[in-house]
């Protein structure tokens, strides 16, 4: 039995495939718990206004589908953003702040996936999806999508969360290098 002390991210998977599973699964559950928000405050947008931003049909689960796929790839992109060297380099530079320099590895990885998912809601919802429900004419198919609306802030930043913390604590973040941030650090 060791008598040294493990962090999650010390004892994560590695390699260059680590990032992948802890994006993808991070993303799917951040997308799982962001729905849900959704769900709560207005069950249609995820059931019916999601599909229909693609003009799918909006029967049976296809929204909920489309959320974790976009969850999973948000989550890849994730993964490959805070394994890059300047970021990586970032979440781990000691810092004159106390507030900070006694946050660990894990504490900032979940900090930056909330920085994240604010990101995100300011990018998608509120720049990209406007002009594509416009240009693709699913505008009137849309109807009341909440773009600013505070349950879509609210989901993204629970959705940051979830993929801050299942990513910092299934990636060994550890074991890697800032010159090579998607290898091991062997």
């Amino acid at each position: 039995m060791s008598t040294t002390t493990e962090t999650a991210s010390a004892f994560g998977l590695s390699g260059t495939t680590g990032w992948v599973v802890g994006g993808a699964v991070g993303g799917a559950l951040g997308a799982a718990a962001f729905g849900l928000v959704l769900w709560l405050f207005d069950p249609v947008i995820v059931e019916a206004a999601i599909p229909s931003v693609y003009g799918l049909e909006t029967e049976g689960v296809i929204g909920w589908g489309i959320h974790i796929a976009h969850g999973v790839l948000l989550g890849l992109i994730f993964g490959v953003l805070v394994t890059r060297e300047a970021v990586l380099g970032v979440l781990r530079t000691d810092t004159e702040t106390e507030a900070l320099s006694g946050a660990g590895i894990v504490l900032r990885v979940v900090g930056a996936g909330f920085v994240f998912g604010l990101a995100v809601f300011a990018i998608l919802p509120l720049l990209v999806l406007p002009v594509w429900t416009d240009v693709g004419g699913a505008g009137a198919q849309v109807g009341d999508f909440p773009t600013a609306a505070i349950e879509s802030l609210l989901g993204h930043l629970v959705f940051g969360l979830v993929l801050g913390i299942v990513f910092a604590l299934t990636v060994d973040l550890e074991g890697r290098t800032d010159a090579r941030p998607l290898e091991t650090g062997e």
